[in-house]
């Protein structure tokens, strides 16, 4: 047996519980704007990766045909194995110094006033991609005056040299997806921890005080009780966090984990809700929502200034 199929039964997910056919509400539609091609285009042009692509995101055809995409840097290389993504594991190559301006100028190609910038994992770079960040964010400002920047980080092992380094590079909105419960963490999440997640989150808001705000997102579906689901909520506030993404969890292909159930988009609803009552300021919740589906609709830095 594979180590895939090696975790699921030490985790006690069934794999029979897995279903091929995906319900109605599942829907993507394919791109039939010209924004959706120049934005591919430019993308390719300038060789820079994207999430949409790599992760196999089920909205790249929407989002890039409005001119918005997730840029991924630091290769399209992971050193971590997650059940859960379709992004490719294998030996990094090395850092792309001039990968920050290539981002930079795309964003100022596509005139855009929010970006979002996320990586790979890179546990074999000392700082796990920290500086790479610091650079690239640097960048995306002197090209992009008033641009609001998202950054999608990786827990950087929890380092707080490498959490600090960013935070001071001043993005106005700090993500790193908890992406599942608890008990689900050790079959979801290759190296990560539950509780080093949270730390990250909480010293990131600490670092930043009231000129950062703090985001995470929770894939559904993966088996999951809604107890659980409740109490990923609450960590979250405990350790700072105010936006929060909901989504289901679609499997990449045969060989990651399986999906145990489909959410009902109007228990999305429900959780959405919930989660604006338990004290979240900025909740998106649906089947197709992943963490920077609409990120610039939030606007939680016109929060900060609140």
């Amino acid at each position: 047996m594979g180590p895939i199929g090696y975790r699921i039964m030490a985790c006690k997910i069934d794999p029979a519980l897995h279903r091929e056919q995906k319900p109605s509400w599942i829907k993507v539609r394919l791109p039939n704007n010209p924004v959706f091609w120049s934005t591919k285009s430019l993308v390719s042009d300038l060789n820079l990766h994207t999430v949409c692509e790599e992760a196999q995101c089920p909205n790249r055809w929407e989002c890039w045909g409005q001119g918005t995409a997730t840029f991924m840097i630091a290769g399209d290389r992971c050193t971590r194995a997650c059940g859960f993504c379709a992004v490719k594991t294998a030996k990094p190559f090395a850092l792309e110094a001039d990968e920050p301006q290539r981002v930079a100028e795309a964003t100022k190609r596509m005139n855009l006033n929010h970006v979002v910038i996320t990586a790979v994992a890179r546990d074999d770079v000392a700082d796990g991609g920290a500086e790479h960040f610091v650079q690239t964010i640097d960048e995306v400002r002197k090209a992009n005056p008033g641009i609001t920047i998202e950054i999608l980080v990786p827990d950087f092992n929890g380092k707080d040299d490498a959490i600090a380094a960013v935070v001071d590079s001043r993005p106005h909105i700090f993500n790193h997806n908890l992406e599942t419960v608890e008990r689900l963490t050790p079959l979801v999440r290759s190296r990560a921890k539950y509780q080093r997640s949270l730390d990250v989150l909480k010293k990131a808001k600490e670092l930043g005080s009231s000129r950062i705000a703090t985001k995470s997102g929770l894939m559904l579906g993966l088996g999951e009780t809604e107890a659980e689901l409740f109490q990923a909520m609450d960590d979250l506030l405990e350790h700072g966090v105010t936006v929060l993404t909901l989504g289901q969890y679609l499997r990449p292909s045969a060989n990651h984990l399986p999906v145990v159930d489909y959410i009902h988009p109007d228990k999305f609803e429900t959780y959405k809700v919930l989660a604006e009552n338990k004290g979240f300021r900025h909740v998106a919740s649906g089947p197709l929502v992943r963490s920077s589906y609409h990120a610039a609709d939030f606007k939680p830095e016109r929060d900060l200034a609140e």
